[in-house]
């Protein structure tokens, strides 16, 4: 569906025949013919490492929306279908990050985590030094073993712009603490964890009732956790949720809920005059990790152009496997989010989007 006036209604149609044509090739239950779940297969893990501990979502279409400032420009596919989103889970943990800093459950980013920690996960040689920063980098280099996942599954995994030297889950030597990047989903759900530790309540609840609720987002969106993942904090059972869908589990939501994300996000943390997230917060989100420049807290930079050549250096983006794409250009005052694209050809769209309206 077109929102925008007819004299760009011939290139938007363009732009979202393109995004039709650029579906992902998984198949809609998310398992391959040998049984194998797609994300897993995808990564090339083999048992026990890809043992799947979550819920699996059957998968939708490709869908998508494009909003400029206030104004829808386009709408395309199912908006409105909850869909596992994989790591876009990991920017929402970031906001939920900014929360808890300003409510003063983290004092800085720089204090270290183990400080604030109800067990002993961060009391090894390795892994007292590290920092709530170094988590939201993903330079932690932490080690140890989250709700029977090891970290070493995730050791010389090559994602984005980031390099290794061995096939991934290929055991290697421990770095310092902020010295090294690396894209692991077994930290990602330790700093999970360790939120849950200071909010003392399971994260699905803070970000509905902190963030969700007031944006005006539906109540068909989720956020699964693990068979393994209950604990207890305060003498209650409570659900750890993963920063995305490796093995199952993550956020489930619709391209409608994530464009209120992003718009969200690209206001500053503003919505409707109110700030929802702490002032100064989304500023945070997208300054260069020193070790990685192409990545902030928890959210890719366009850094060089890097990930998408076409898109302004000052976007930056919430990126899930599938792949699910949340782009935010403020340059040109754009939230897109796209489901189901073949990354691959994701910058075509980009290209395309652009083209459209003239930038």
């Amino acid at each position: 569906m077109l929102i925008a006036g007819m004299n760009t209604t011939n290139k938007l149609n363009d732009c979202i025949d393109f995004a039709k044509s650029a579906e992902s090739h998984w198949p809609e239950s998310m398992y391959m013919p040998d049984g194998q779940f797609v994300m897993t297969y995808d990564t090339g893990e083999k048992a026990p490492d890809n043992e799947v501990l979550g819920p699996v979502t059957p998968r939708g279409g490709a869908a998508g929306i494009v909003y400029q400032g206030d104004k829808k420009l386009a709408e395309w596919g199912d908006v409105d279908h909850a869909d596992m989103t994989f790591s876009v889970a990991k920017s929402y943990l970031a906001l939920l990050a900014g929360l808890a800093l300003g409510d003063g459950l983290i004092r800085s980013l720089d204090d270290r985590a183990g400080d604030y920690a109800l067990d002993d996960g961060f009391k090894s040689e390795q892994n007292k030094d590290i920092t709530w920063r170094h988590l939201l980098t993903q330079t932690s280099e932490w080690s140890g073993s989250v709700f029977g996942k090891e970290d070493r599954i995730d050791h010389n995994r090559v994602v984005g712009l980031a390099v290794a030297d061995a096939p991934k889950g290929t055991r290697r030597a421990m770095k310092q603490p902020g010295t090294f990047y690396e894209y692991n989903d077994v930290r990602v759900n330790r700093l999970s964890y360790s939120l849950l530790q200071v909010f003392k309540e399971p994260l699905p609840q803070v970000l509905k009732r902190r963030i969700m609720d007031p944006i005006g987002a539906s109540s068909g969106w989720k956020w699964d956790g693990y068979k393994t993942s209950t604990v207890t904090i305060d003498g209650k059972p409570m659900l750890s949720v993963p920063g995305g869908g490796h093995w199952g589990g993550g956020i489930v939501i619709s391209a409608r809920d994530l464009s209120l994300m992003g718009r969200l996000v690209a206001n500053a943390g503003v919505w409707e005059g109110k700030q929802i997230l702490p002032k100064g917060w989304t500023a945070e989100l997208v300054k260069p990790c020193p070790v990685a420049p192409f990545y902030g807290l928890m959210w890719w930079l366009n850094t060089d152009r890097r990930q998408f050549a076409a898109a302004s250096e000052r976007s930056y983006f919430a990126l899930g496997w599938g792949s699910h794409i949340v782009w935010i250009d403020p340059d040109n005052d754009l939230v897109t989010v796209l489901r189901w694209i073949d990354r691959k050809k994701a910058a075509g769209f980009v290209e395309r989007l652009l083209g459209t309206i003239g930038k």
